[in-house]
């Protein structure tokens, strides 16, 4: 590239041009936030330059202090910055929808097939990957996380409050926020830890959205606008939850898996791994819409397709939606599709809400955001919360006959601690990708299902 296209700005983008762009994205959005927030800045800051470095970080670091997946996030304010509100819902849209349709394609073959012996090979395979990636979850986001002893007890005390006592994963948040707040005034330097991913100082050339770029005038803070905002958030949210009431009654399933899930929503400080604790009690222990042998599958579904990870929630609802037989035993797919759809359709909504709501305020101006003293206390929390969630598969895994009150009844199973040690090895030493690891887990897991009877003979 030469030095006179570097330093022209590239051609404006049409909004068909960027429909086909969120639309690819949707499709190859492997790996994850950090995975697919490194294809975004690959292709819109270095590539295309559609945005700054220092845009595209300070929109970030945004997301990143915002509830819900901040890759989802991300690619909404972008959309929305460069095409008004329509561009941010397509944007946003397109980065989740191809994932629904995978997902609920996958979750038919899993409830219809699931007990066909090559299919439960693989899942044998899978359940310690899953366990595994867990594991190396907790270590990742400890390892940024606690930089000292006031944040390490925080990530004790969490894991001790949800192991041992059973607290509920929105009084944990709650009272590591406290904490988190108090700490801060106490001891400001204990809580400084959080933060975006710092300033930035590369440039790739011009950019459509280039550091100096005044905000649009759609971009820029006014109370009627906010208002506005706040008023069709909420006909949206209400409409359909009026209309589920109506049609089913409030403690109908589709009902409930609507109001759960958007508390749900509410909730995912830290990323997916950091919700799935309370995923866990409420749709396995509190509704029980599946079993935790299901959760654990989900979840290996969701690492394993495009899009954010709590797309894993669409599993859950279509597992709930089928088991439920929610319009009859013979329509046990629709029954899923429909529910998968609501569960999907409340735990993205408040994403699009948070952007739409606070994007304009934040482009008031482009410094640096940092992580409040009180989310810094809840990222602490999040590590505890995320190693009970390890805790919790393994023992499923390892003893999959097991019940609260036996918790090591039943065979215990070397095979599945073989393979869990191998694939965190995998992960842990060699940096092996979390799909890869998934897949070679799965087929040795299939290979051991069906050589086990023919070593018997």
């Amino acid at each position: 590239m030469t030095d006179k296209a570097v330093s022209s700005k590239p051609p404006p983008v049409s909004p068909g041009e960027a429909f086909w762009y969120w639309l690819k994205l949707g499709f190859i959005s492997f790996g994850g936030p950090t995975g697919q927030i490194a294809i975004m800045h690959q292709d819109l800051v270095e590539r295309r330059r559609w945005i700054s470095e220092r845009r595209f970080l300070h929109a970030l670091n945004y997301c990143m202090v915002l509830p819900g997946p901040e890759a989802t996030q991300l690619a909404a304010y972008i959309g929305w910055l460069m095409h008004r509100t329509w561009g941010g819902i397509i944007a946003g849209t397109l980065f989740v929808l191809p994932s629904l349709f995978i997902l609920i394609g996958l979750s038919w073959i899993y409830m219809a097939y699931g007990n066909v012996p090559a299919v439960a090979g693989v899942l044998y395979g899978i359940k310690p990957a899953v366990t595994a990636i867990v594991v190396f979850a907790a270590y990742r986001i400890g390892s940024r996380a606690l930089k000292n002893g006031a944040l390490w007890a925080i990530a004790a005390a969490a894991f001790i409050a949800i192991f041992a006592l059973k607290v509920p994963f929105p009084y944990i948040v709650l009272c590591a926020g406290v904490v988190g707040y108090i700490g801060g005034r106490l001891a400001p330097d204990k809580f400084a830890t959080g933060g975006g991913h710092g300033a930035a100082d590369r440039s790739f050339g011009a950019a459509l959205i280039d550091d100096a770029t005044p905000p649009p005038p759609h971009a820029r803070f006014t109370w009627p606008r906010l208002m506005r905002v706040c008023i069709v958030s909420f006909i949206l949210w209400a409409g359909v939850m009026v209309l589920l009431v109506a049609l089913y009654g409030w403690d109908a399933t589709l009902t409930q898996m609507g109001w759960f899930f958007t508390k749900a929503a509410l909730l995912t400080f830290g990323g997916a791994y950091a919700v799935l604790p309370y995923v866990y009690q409420g749709a396995v222990e509190g509704y029980q819409w599946l079993t935790a042998s299901q959760m654990i599958d989900g979840l290996a579904l969701g690492e394993t397709t495009p899009g954010p990870l709590i797309m894993v929630v669409t599993f859950i609802g279509f597992v709930g939606g089928w088991v439920k037989q929610l319009f009859g035993p013979e329509n046990l797919f629709l029954a899923g599709a429909v529910a998968a759809t609501v569960v999907t359709y409340f735990t993205f909504l408040p994403s699009f809400v948070f952007i739409f709501l606070g994007a304009p305020l934040i482009e008031t101006t482009h410094g640096n955001l940092k992580f409040t003293a009180p989310l810094t206390g809840i990222t602490a929390a999040v590590v505890g919360v995320v190693l009970n969630l390890a805790v919790f598969f393994a023992w499923h895994v390892l003893w999959p006959e097991a019940t609260a009150a036996a918790p090591f009844s039943g065979p215990f199973e070397p095979a599945t601690l073989a393979l869990g040690i191998a694939a965190f090895i995998a992960l842990f030493r060699f940096g092996v990708g979390i799909i890869p690891v998934i897949g070679a887990c799965g087929a040795a897991g299939l290979i051991y299902t069906f050589a086990i009877p023919l070593i018997a003979i």
